[in-house]
């Protein structure tokens, strides 16, 4: 990615400037926002800011899965919120993959559509039971079946037979490259006239006005709108605001030869997730082990979790199969008690746009089209 900050001197000279929008943020859903607003109204003047050199929350550091729920994570969520509630939700996050792929290239995102699994331990419930309803659910979105029974494949991926019962298939996922992602929205927003300054690290936000520390220097920005995405780091700007962070453990090995597995895997309610890269193999999650450990925006390993993520590739995805571990990191999302972004204001020029429950990959371009909508539509008003 292309960093280097073109409007430095510009900002280091300024102690006030002004614009239309300002969006905290340069992470998937806070370019979009910035994208969706400049091709609305290209007159705008918008500023993103972003804290880091680039984005560092989720959206550079997440698996890469281009999904919207495993079959065993859409039962919970119709237990928990209800079908429509659920629908709606699953609708949102395939909007937001559309609207990504129709604005690139799958080779500018580094898109492949092998699809997407779900493995079943003989441990967990029978969910190939309630398919059927999850399935005429989602029909209206579809068209087709979103998931079929593929249990007769398990063997040939290589896995544990002896703790996976069934397998199951949705051909409407795919795998994406974050890095190319990012640098695809943020080129794209660029070329929009957007302005992006990057080591921004915002220290307040209130009714437009927005307080920046840049290298030490406070600096004083006003908007007539200022956007929120900065999700599990929200609560720094916002305190009140109902979500907590989200730390996610992700590793991945080196090249392994003849990797039979291809494509992006679900276990536990998506609570694990794995898919190849290339020949290698990214595994990530593990959060449900340690809740309260991971409720946090530190970057970081935690060791209990990483040697479960070891143990689960050892016996279960790769048995008797050699493989040593490349590399390891962590990125940090956002959650809540309920599962569905929030989309409102905290003060009259102020919108949240956060809390992407994991899903950030799938709702963020979603959820910049609603918030410009919403930008939009307070500023004819005012």
């Amino acid at each position: 990615m292309n960093t280097k900050n073109q409007h430095l001197s510009y900002w280091e000279t300024q102690s006030f400037l002004s614009y239309d929008v300002i969006i905290i943020g340069a992470g998937i859903s806070g370019l979009s926002t910035a994208i969706s607003l400049a091709e609305k109204s290209p007159s705008f003047s918008i500023l993103v800011l972003e804290k880091s050199l680039f984005p560092s929350g989720a959206s550079t550091k997440n698996a890469g899965f281009a999904c919207f729920g495993s079959l065993s994570e859409l039962l919970a969520d119709i237990d928990l919120m209800g079908s429509e509630n659920c629908l709606q939700l699953v609708k949102q996050r395939w909007n937001g993959l559309q609207k990504l792929r129709s604005r690139f290239t799958d080779n500018q995102l580094g898109y492949e559509a092998l699809g997407g699994y779900e493995l079943v331990k003989f441990s967990q419930p029978n969910y190939l039971a309630r398919m059927d309803e999850v399935n005429a659910l989602l029909r209206p979105v579809f068209i087709d079946s979103v998931f079929k029974d593929v249990s007769i494949q398990l063997m040939e991926k290589g896995f544990n037979t002896d703790v996976f019962e069934s397998l199951i298939f949705n051909p409407f996922e795919g795998q994406i490259d974050t890095g190319k992602t990012i640098d695809s929205l943020w080129q794209m927003a660029s070329k929009l006239g957007v302005k992006i300054l990057t080591g921004a690290n915002v220290h307040s936000v209130r009714e437009g006005q927005v307080i920046v520390n840049f290298q030490g220097k406070m600096t004083h920005f006003e908007a007539s709108m200022v956007v929120l995405t900065t999700n599990a780091f929200t609560k720094q700007l916002v305190p009140a605001i109902e979500l907590e962070p989200g730390r996610g453990q992700v590793l991945i090995t080196h090249p392994i030869e003849n990797l039979k597995c291809k494509g992006t895997f679900h276990v536990d309610e998506g609570y694990f997730y794995f898919r190849n890269v290339g020949n290698r193999l990214l595994l990530g999650g593990g959060r449900n082990l340690d809740i309260k450990g991971e409720q946090t925006t530190a970057f970081g390993i935690n060791p209990k979790i990483e040697e479960h993520l070891r143990q689960m590739l050892k016996n279960d995805l790769l048995p008797g199969v050699d493989f040593e571990i490349e590399r390891q990191w962590s990125g940090i999302m956002a959650f809540g008690n309920e599962k569905k972004p929030i989309l409102e204001w905290s003060d009259s020029r102020t919108l949240l746009a956060v809390r992407l429950g994991g899903m950030g990959m799938a709702i963020g371009s979603e959820l910049g089209e609603l918030a410009s909508d919403l930008v939009l539509d307070k500023l004819e008003k005012n």
